[in-house]
């Protein structure tokens, strides 16, 4: 039976008193709110910490998904199944209901949250790619105050992220623009799994049903979730279509890195990320003009 190494834990009932942990533990102290991943990387100690600090009464704080003009905020404690259930997030950005429903099983939807999947930074995490997509931002809170980072920023590599020792991801913002809709798809070897290839794609038309914008975002294809602005250099002013998408597909396989494993070849994993690219755009398109899909 494998165990974690022995530790300290902690409870929080704020977002300050959190912080004022954190500080006060350094580098020896980790966050935990659903820990579904956090805990089983302890127990094969690839993951060793003095202090755990209990998150989780920081959720009447941080669990909310709050739909503005031209903005949605979701605060980081907001669960998977609370993501997966909000009918208004759903109309707004379809993209999340999505992925949510592919995202592991029904335990680790009741307990994760959005901001632990992003934290844990795996290249695998579909909501990393949820977020690439939507071209978010990152709210981070420390003790010298907040700062907002964009995606790109907030995942420095595998497992790392822009948040330091004594900070907290708080809130995650998303842009809303009219016209524009979004979808997402993943392979896996069975329900529940980490993805083979998954892909969002976003997509915004205007008044003649030309493209305007186009954002896609995939993972499991090299060492972070990655962002492909070719799409959008490429689709802008062009009329949606199966050469359209196509087009899109070749770009998004040109420009991933996936590696050879047990999972599947790299040129296996290109060739996913060529079609999923051009079913998400597909269905994307659909969405924004409105059609059933």
């Amino acid at each position: 039976m494998q165990v974690p190494a022995p530790f300290e834990y902690e409870r929080a009932g704020s977002v300050a008193e959190a912080i004022t942990l954190l500080d006060r533990y350094g580098d020896t102290a980790r966050l935990v709110a659903g820990g579904h991943s956090l805990i089983p990387m302890m127990k094969l100690r690839l993951a060793n910490f003095e202090y755990l600090i209990d998150i989780n009464e920081l959720h009447d704080e941080l669990g909310y998904i709050h739909v503005l003009p031209g903005e949605i905020r979701i605060g980081a404690m907001t669960r998977h199944r609370e993501l997966l259930e909000s009918d208004e997030l759903a109309a707004a950005l379809p993209v999340f209901r999505d992925a949510e429903r592919v995202i592991a099983d029904p335990v680790v939807r009741n307990r994760g949250t959005l901001g632990g999947s992003l934290c844990q930074a795996d290249p695998s995490e579909d909501l990393s790619a949820v977020c690439t997509t939507l071209d978010a931002s990152c709210v981070i809170v420390g003790r010298d105050g907040e700062r907002v980072v964009t995606m790109d920023d907030f995942h420095r590599g595998p497992y790392e992220t822009a948040v330091g020792d004594a900070e907290m991801l708080t809130e995650v913002r998303f842009p809303v623009r009219p016209g524009g809709s979004s979808a997402y798809e993943k392979v896996e070897r069975r329900t529940g799994d980490w993805a083979v290839v998954s892909a969002g794609a976003a997509v915004w038309l205007d008044g003649a049903g030309l493209i305007t914008d186009a954002r896609v975002g995939l993972a499991a294809v090299g060492p972070n979730t990655a962002g492909i602005p070719g799409v959008a250099t490429a689709l802008r002013g062009r009329r949606p279509g199966e050469e359209t998408y196509a087009a899109a597909g070749d770009i998004a396989a040109e420009n991933c890195s996936p590696v050879s494993d047990h999972r599947g070849s790299a040129e296996y994993k290109r060739h996913l990320a060529r079609e999923l690219t051009r079913r998400t755009l597909r269905t994307a398109v659909a969405r924004a003009r409105g059609e059933e899909v």
